[in-house]
């Protein structure tokens, strides 16, 4: 009988680049366990810095392979997102696919089917013209082959963080800004980057649905928003808020639905639980689906952290998984 599990995990920031430290075997020490823990047949992971060992060299994933080297997800095919001439990793906060099965294909989506809109700063110092407004980060798409011959669609991503965006001329410290306005026209941006790229993945979506009814397809990531906030009612695509039957089929389930409510958290930020990591999956795949984990008894307080712990090797979110059946129809 075959199974499936599929996770997400953001390791948060996998870097050596402004504290090597974090890198260190002590970090390595604390994730290991976790990664080993989730038992993935397909691990979403977000936030993994590329490395260049020397000023000409091209960029790796150099971490990631040592993370992972003292882990069964070492032989893992993989995917991941690239510079957007497709040459070498992303500098920071790479978009990463491990598979046990073969990858079939795998691209990834940044203002691709959604064009940046352009936008007038109110605020800005001096004034500027109309610019277009960016996403911060791409969406990565693979294909997976399952041991059943049906393909998997995993969509990866990491949204926008709900911090205010940079706005010329009106920061005068890293969290410090010269008028409300000017911040709240800075958190405007981050929001419409957020939601915008929760619709470039919805319309990703609707795409692979055009081309298979019945797909089996899992968004998985690190949104940046709960469940009933923009971005996700944006990917969901219920039908209490399209208003047309016909559509249900379209719909994506967000799976931590069917968890009791005092487990369903990924961050705990100054006290309060949240659920910024998510699967969402088709209703095809929920067919199959035998139940959701979120390891988050060991998780920490990220304010709390900010300011008492010194060089924390954890991640201060929880990673989820769930399980399937995919015995063929």
């Amino acid at each position: 009988m075959p199974h499936l599990r599929i996770a997400s995990f953001n390791l948060e920031n996998l870097s050596d680049s402004s504290s090597p430290e974090l890198a260190s075997e002590e970090r390595y020490g604390i994730l290991r366990p976790q990664l080993e823990r989730l038992d993935a047949d397909v691990l979403c992971l977000q936030e993994i810095d590329g490395q260049q060992d020397g000023p000409s060299a091209p960029r790796s994933l150099r971490l990631l392979d040592e993370l992972l080297a003292q882990t069964p997800y070492r032989d893992f095919f993989r995917a991941s997102t690239t510079r957007s001439n497709g040459d070498a990793p992303r500098d920071r906060h790479n978009l990463v696919v491990l598979s046990r099965w073969p990858i079939d294909a795998h691209a990834q989506y940044a203002n691709t089917i959604v064009q940046p809109p352009h936008y007038q700063f109110i605020t800005a110092e001096p004034r500027q013209t109309p610019e277009p407004i960016s996403w911060d980060r791409p969406i990565l798409h693979a294909g997976v082959r399952l041991p059943t011959g049906q393909q998997l669609h995993v969509v990866n991503m990491h949204l926008k963080a709900p911090l205010a965006s940079f706005v010329q001329g009106q920061k005068i410290g890293p969290f410090a800004w010269r008028s409300v306005s000017a911040w709240a026209e800075g958190y405007y941006i981050a929001s419409m980057k957020r939601a915008g790229q929760a619709l470039e993945a919805r319309m990703l979506v609707d795409q692979i649905f055009d081309r298979e009814a019945d797909a089996l397809i899992a968004v998985c990531g690190d949104f940046n928003a709960e469940e009933k906030e923009v971005p996700c009612r944006i990917l969901l695509g219920d039908t209490d808020d399209t208003g047309n039957g016909q559509l249900t089929s379209r719909e994506l389930i967000a799976l931590e639905n069917t968890l009791s409510e005092h487990r369903r958290f990924t961050v705990i930020h100054a006290g309060r639980k949240q659920m910024l990591d998510h699967i969402l999956v088709s209703r095809r795949l929920l067919a199959h689906y035998q139940g959701l984990e979120v390891h988050n008894e060991a998780l920490g307080d990220e304010v709390v952290a900010h300011t008492m712990v010194d060089k924390t090797p954890e991640s201060y979110h929880a990673p989820v998984v769930a399980a399937f059946d995919i015995r063929k129809a």
